[in-house]
């Protein structure tokens, strides 16, 4: 009987895999974004692991001290230019909050350093700091009698003006984000802690921060992996001198390739991974939750 069933129960035949009309349709407008993140992102990266799988590509770095400076001045960059930055943009955004027209207008004026391409703003800013004839020196003349310092030839005085000129160039940008995350804080919040009888402080300390916190440290994680790759703040103003002593990672590469060095120019690029492979791991687990 069972036998019987067997034969009787049809076989089913496999069938062929097929693409309905809006799978193949799919992988035909995804196709042109894959190539171009073949060509353009796994492409050049593969790449540059391949010039820098030279060993001694690093033993060259280790042996360069121009490259522990530069380390250095990578650390200080992240450490103070990014939190005093972020710093600055949290309170800035708490200024623009206002609504006066006065300080609408200011910030127009305010956005000017972001919205402008950085060659002609941080090139002026060199110009202006120029020890015979730049403005700063000039005015220093003109007020005192006294001839200004030589601004860009002092190492640690360089490198404070470029992670100045990095602050004024970016901090727009940071400050409109985080005003954007102030202002989706509901006002009746803010009218409840005034009923209270809370302070300006005490609103900030028990409602502003709270609510912005994970925006804040997202921000500040962004903009730190950003800065890693950012070259024009230094290389613009200084050109990492004087004597190569304000690099940066990202201007270290360059000046490898001036040299035409490529192998130690895309090590000295690897080098910087341990520095964003974390940060990227840590903004990543945030935007996840």
């Amino acid at each position: 009987m069972s036998a019987t069933v067997a034969e009787a129960a049809p076989v089913a035949a496999a069938q062929p895999f097929r693409l309905t009309s809006w799978q193949a349709w799919g992988l035909i407008l995804i196709a042109p974004y894959l190539l171009i993140f073949l060509f353009f992102v796994i492409y050049p990266i593969g790449y540059g692991l391949w010039l820098a799988r030279s060993p001694a590509s690093y033993v060259h770095l280790a042996e360069d001290p121009i490259f522990a400076r530069a380390v250095v001045n990578t650390l200080i960059f992240l450490i103070v230019g990014i939190n005093v930055k972020m710093a600055i943009a949290l309170v800035l955004s708490g200024f623009f909050t206002n609504e006066r027209k006065w300080i609408r207008w200011l910030s127009v004026l305010f956005i000017l350093p972001w919205a402008v391409p950085s060659i002609p703003t941080i090139l002026s800013v060199r110009f202006m700091l120029n020890p015979e004839w730049g403005v700063v020196n000039s005015l220093i003349f003109r007020l005192t009698g006294d001839d200004g310092p030589n601004w860009l030839n002092d190492p640690s005085l360089a490198l404070t003006l470029a992670i100045g000129v990095h602050i004024w160039k970016s901090l727009p940008f940071w400050t409109l984000i985080l005003l954007a995350g102030r202002l989706a804080i509901s006002a009746d919040l803010y009218e409840a802690a005034s009923v209270d009888g809370a302070t300006k402080w005490q609103k900030f300390r028990h409602v502003t921060w709270p609510s912005m916190r994970t925006l804040y440290v997202t921000c500040t994680i962004l903009s730190m992996i950003w800065t890693l790759g950012d070259f024009n703040s230094v290389y613009l103003l200084t050109g990492g001198g004087p004597a190569d002593l304000t690099h940066v990672l990202a201007t270290l590469g360059i000046r490898y390739l001036r040299l035409d060095q490529v192998d130690h120019s895309m090590a000295a690029v690897v080098c910087a991974m341990p520095f964003v492979l974390p940060l990227v791991y840590v903004l990543m687990k945030r935007l996840s939750k």
